[in-house]
This record gives structure tokens, C-alpha cells and sequence, in this order.
């Protein structure tokens, strides 16, 4: 079997965070050093944050997720605050960020109205008023899932040496959500040494806007790619900034 901890060095191996070599996380540089506090809610094993407090941001920076493999990887750095827990517990901040991000398409692992319901809830409480939300969703019209299959399998050597091969395999796409199965093997032997099941929903513009609004959080800005375009039938993305409205 291949561990959570080893999963969580491989998650990185395969999505390094590189904002010099990568658009989408050159956009959320971006974002972040304009911002003196920054939340990273779904932060994973913690490699934007790390950049960041690296690359001289000075302010504070917290990471918040559920996965304890993911976050004992990101406790590697001391000077970054980081929580255990979901999207919808970052209500215990009230008022103290300038900037949320959820990256890597984690607002996709929210799958139903009640959970982005709650979710938007909390990081709306999270942030100052004016205070921005950015995250990135795929647009359900560019079918991403159609290139999950063994075909398009990565093979990367991991941390202990051995040579792996990565892929996913679609089971259902049925109302806006796709399950699939993430596999792991050796690039040897062809030995299955890991598997797991997700589901992530994939969220329409008007639906995801709605939802926005009730939270008190204003579409400022909305892209369908990472250079600037425009939402369209051909775009992969749906890339939004939105801003926290004056409280009550």
C-alpha cells in the first residue's frame, strides 16, 4: 500500500508550485503579496504558502485543511499558522483576512448547495470587508473528465526512488457531479499500490453566482483562463475574485 504521507510528498512531486513556470499560480502570487493577511482554506500540503513566506511576504498567512497527512507535510515550516479543518470551520476567524484562496480546483470538492452554502458562509466571516475571495472552478462545458483515463497516466519517481505510474479512471457523471478513481502503481511491475474514490462538482456560472450573493460576496472579477480572458463556450476555466460586502 502507499501511505497518506507518501501520497502527500507524491502530491507535490506531480503539482509543484512554481509561479515563475505556471499562470494560475502566478495569479494568486499576485493576489497574495497585495494582501497583508492571506487564508488558503484547502491548503493541502501547504506549497503556495510556503512560496510565499519564502518569496519575503511578511504578513500572516494561515492554512487551513482537513487532511492531517497533507498538513503534517505543511507543518515543515514553522512560520506559517496552519489548522485542521474543512472549508465551512473558517468561521472561527471573524473579520481577520484580507485575502481567501481556495486553489488546485478545491472548490470543486464541495458538493452539494449545503456545503458551498456553508463554506461561503465561513470564509465570508473570515474576511475584512472589501476583503477578496479568489478561487477557480472548471467550466463544465470544456468536459474536462473525458481526459481522465489510464491513457493520459503520468510516471514520475517518487521521494523513496521507485517509478510510478498515476492516473484516474471516470466511474459517473451524473448531475453535475463526477466520480472517479485515483490509482497508483508501480511503472515496474504494473502492481496497483494505491486507489482512492472522489467526487467533485462541476458548477455553471449563473448557479455558482447565486450562491456567491447569498453569502454577501460580489463577483469583481471573472476570467475564463489565467491571462485575463473572458468566459466563453471554449474556456477551461472559471477564474473569480469576489468581494466580501459590507456587514450588517
Amino acid at each position: 500500500m502507499y501511505s497518506d504521507a507518501e501520497a502527500a510528498v507524491l502530491y507535490d512531486l506531480l503539482n509543484p508550485w512554481d509561479p515563475e513556470g505556471w499562470p494560475g499560480d502566478a495569479f494568486y502570487a499576485r493576489l497574495a503579496h497585495r494582501a497583508g493577511a492571506v487564508l488558503d482554506v484547502g491548503c493541502g500540503t501547504g506549497a503556495m504558502l510556503h512560496r510565499l513566506r519564502a518569496d519575503g511576504h511578511t504578513g500572516r498567512l494561515v492554512g487551513l485543511d482537513p487532511d492531517g497527512a497533507a498538513l503534517a507535510r505543511a507543518r515543515r515550516r514553522a512560520d506559517v499558522e496552519w489548522v485542521a479543518g474543512t472549508a465551512a470551520t473558517a468561521d472561527r476567524w471573524d473579520g481577520e483576512f484580507d485575502l481567501a484562496v481556495m486553489t488546485g480546483h478545491a472548490f470543486q470538492f464541495l458538493r452539494t448547495d449545503e456545503e458551498i452554502r456553508a463554506s461561503l458562509a465561513a470564509v465570508r466571516a473570515a474576511l475584512r470587508p472589501g476583503g477578496r475571495f479568489a478561487f477557480e472552478t472548471r467550466h463544465p462545458a470544456a468536459r474536462a473528465w473525458e481526459q481522465w483515463n489510464p491513457s493520459n497516466a503520468a510516471e514520475v519517481t517518487d521521494a523513496a526512488g521507485r517509478a510510478l505510474r498515476v492516473w484516474h479512471e471516470v466511474e459517473s457523471v451524473a448531475d453535475g457531479l463526477v466520480t472517479f478513481l485515483g490509482r497508483i502503481a508501480d511503472a515496474r511491475d504494473g502492481a496497483l499500490l494505491r486507489t482512492d474514490r472522489e467526487r467533485l462538482r462541476f458548477l455553471a456560472e449563473p448557479e455558482l453566482d447565486a450562491l456567491l450573493a447569498e453569502a454577501g460576496l460580489a463577483v469583481a472579477a471573472r476570467h475564463g483562463d489565467w491571462t485575463g480572458g473572458p468566459v466563453g463556450p471554449a474556456s477551461r476555466e472559471i477564474v473569480t475574485v469576489a468581494v466580501a460586502a459590507p456587514g450588517d
